[in-house]
């Protein structure tokens, strides 16, 4: 009982996670990770989805003492609200950076980027760093208006966006897309694509990945501390979770985590104001 009213006492508090696919799959990432940070610092952190385009508003609202999204969204948390800064996470053949491609389809005949004039195109989610901002960034910077160089650009409805536009490239609904190096590289190594499928008509920079971050009002000590349970996470520590001992980086589809500095981001910044999207959009 003494163990039940300890526990009972333990201050409570909301990580948003930002929506990849759906709200399932999120969960299942994510709530080993929660539980153990819960059981790391004494709290009762509780996992929360969240829908990429609702983030913004719901942090706003006070909801979350932490977050976890993308680089974008974290650029965007940090302009208007002062988001502080937790750690990266590292993932792929890139660690804590990753970048996007813009691909098509091998044997179509489009070889280089100029070749994309007049072509059907797919882009991931509008506020996907690596999906949309980076490529079409890059298609900017070489000369292309995706507005009116393109024969027309769609985005993918529902989940698993990233994965639909690399398939819609690869069975030709599309000419080409705009996909993140991190995906092709997962789709390859489950088998669901080879590399050979396609050609990659232009690569962008890399630039940070999805990232923690934490409110201006939570504790600090305990904001050192979050970071400090991230950065300290091993491949083999586990969770228990229904009775099953889980490991927490494994679920959370991490290799670890790496503390960056919010000047990492700027190439960013750079992208999202050559872009004109949030939060340097001018109407």
């Amino acid at each position: 009982m003494a163990g039940c009213r300890e526990r009972s006492k333990r201050p409570m508090m909301r990580i948003g996670y930002m929506n990849c696919n759906n709200e399932q799959e999120t969960m299942a990432r994510f709530q080993p990770l929660t539980s153990y940070l819960s059981e790391k610092l004494n709290v009762d952190f509780v996992a929360v989805p969240v829908d990429t385009h609702d983030f913004e508003k719901r942090f706003r609202d006070g909801e979350f003492a932490f977050t976890h999204t993308n680089s974008l969204l974290y650029i965007i948390l940090r302009e208007n609200y002062q988001l502080q800064i937790i750690a990266s996470d590292k993932r792929g053949n890139f660690g804590s950076r990753t970048g996007g491609a813009i691909i098509a389809r091998k044997g179509s005949g489009i070889n280089k980027l100029s070749d994309i004039r007049g072509k059907r195109m797919v882009f991931g989610p509008m506020l996907a760093p690596t999906g949309y901002l980076a490529e079409y960034d890059l298609m900017l910077r070489s000369g292309i208006d995706p507005e009116e160089d393109l024969a027309f650009y769609a985005i993918p409805s529902g989940s698993y966006k990233h994965e639909k536009l690399v398939y819609g490239v690869l069975f030709g609904q599309y000419d080409v897309g705009a996909a993140p190096l991190l995906d092709l590289e997962v789709m390859a190594r489950e088998g669901k694509i080879s590399p050979d499928d396609f050609v990659i008509l232009g690569q962008t920079p890399l630039i940070p990945y999805c990232t923690f971050g934490a409110a201006t009002k939570t504790d600090p000590e305990l904001v050192a501390k979050f970071r400090q349970a991230l950065l300290e996470l091993k491949p083999t520590d586990t969770v228990e979770i229904n009775g099953e001992q889980v490991k927490v980086l494994k679920a959370a589809w991490a290799d670890g985590y790496e503390q960056l500095l919010d000047k990492d981001y700027d190439t960013i910044r750079d992208m999202a104001r050559r872009v004109n999207m949030p939060p340097y959009q001018k109407y």
